[in-house]
């Protein structure tokens, strides 16, 4: 699996450099659809964004859905002193964005680069800079341009509703380690990725029918209530492992959920993925999320009537500037192999 974890890796990189916050994931998807047809499969992009792809196979249908759309921010309001206010995508710690490089996305399609700073930064100057809250009022983006005032914010196109994107900063170290925003959860699309051009390139024939799904409103809750096909018996997330407290996950892991915010998952899915990684002797764990949610949470809410599971390569420092490694990409997709019995 060493050629697909590099496939993976270098799949990553390019998805990374692609803004999509929920909402604005158009380019995102047009990526996949390019390479996944170069694989030789006909994906689609439904009306909602997603992108779906049936690899092959017949029998009990297996869903496997990852998420191509991220945390983000929208410009709230256009300030007096020629700042923006701004509003959050999705749900992260506000400590997590401060000081990050930023991308203003127009309407009209220009794009300006910018700062989130601290509404007074300076520590020379502000004494309780270190104290103050973090929050959507205390935090504000810093545009790159020469504007004091609303008027010069207009002036340049920009307006309440425009996009934000923050620097996803990716690296990957000598050592194997993996480092970006947004690897929750383009991590694991680049790894779904991986396992179709692995079932392309081994003209492996499948089971049981598989469809691969990329959702586009994962982290604002909706993004598997729809689009999901109507034959689905089984779906598993492959979203990110959680790392923390007293989870046994590390960056190194595939991790295996057995319950996150909303419940348990499938007792069957999940024992027979326990069952998979063992046989195979995987680097796993077996973990609770306790503030977690996933696609699949979001399609069982809509009322679709099928077995569960989620699974995910560790990452460290959810929602903030992540990290996680190779080798938890190549025990991700060897487990999903196995799952399905091609290897």
């Amino acid at each position: 699996m060493i050629k697909y974890t590099d496939y993976a890796l270098t799949q990553l990189k390019k998805l990374c450099a692609i803004p999509s916050p929920s909402g604005f994931t158009a380019q995102a998807a047009e990526f996949l659809l390019n390479e996944l047809t170069s694989l030789g499969f006909q994906p689609v992009k439904n009306t909602k964004g997603a992108v779906s792809v049936t690899l092959g196979g017949e029998g009990d249908h297996l869903v496997l859905a990852a998420h191509i759309d991220t945390l983000g921010a929208m410009v709230r309001s256009l300030k007096s002193n020629g700042r923006l206010r701004f509003t959050a995508i999705g749900g992260f710690p506000f400590q997590n964005v401060e000081n990050e490089n930023v991308i203003i996305h127009t309407r009209k399609g220009k794009e300006y680069t910018g700062t989130i700073h601290l509404c007074d930064p300076a520590a020379h100057v502000n004494k309780d800079v270190s104290t103050s809250p973090r929050n959507d009022q205390t935090l504000e983006v810093v545009v790159d341009e020469i504007v004091s005032s609303a008027d010069d914010l207009k002036k340049l196109g920009i307006s309440a509703g425009d996009f934000i994107t923050f620097d996803p900063r990716t690296v990957i170290t000598p050592s194997g380690f993996i480092k970006s925003r947004h690897l929750d959860d383009k991590l694991s699309a680049v790894i779904l990725l991986a396992l179709a051009k692995y079932i392309a390139e081994k003209e492996i024939k499948l089971t049981r029918k598989l469809t691969l799904i990329f959702t586009s409103y994962e982290e604002v809750g909706h993004g598997g209530s729809s689009g999901i096909p109507d034959d689905t018996a089984e779906m598993i997330s492959v979203d990110m492992g959680a790392v923390g407290d007293d989870l046994t996950t590390d960056e190194l892991k595939v991790s295996i959920c057995a319950k996150d915010s909303s419940g348990p998952y499938d007792y069957e899915v999940t024992s027979r993925l326990i069952e998979q990684a063992e046989k195979h002797k995987l680097d796993f764990a077996v973990d609770i999320y306790p503030y977690y949610g996933s696609d699949v949470g979001a399609t069982l809410r809509a009322g679709y009537n099928i077995k569960h599971g989620l699974i995910g390569p560790g990452v460290a420092a959810s929602h903030g500037y992540e990290r996680s490694h190779s080798k938890a990409v190549s025990a991700t997709l060897k487990l999903l192999a196995a799952y399905l019995e091609i290897i």
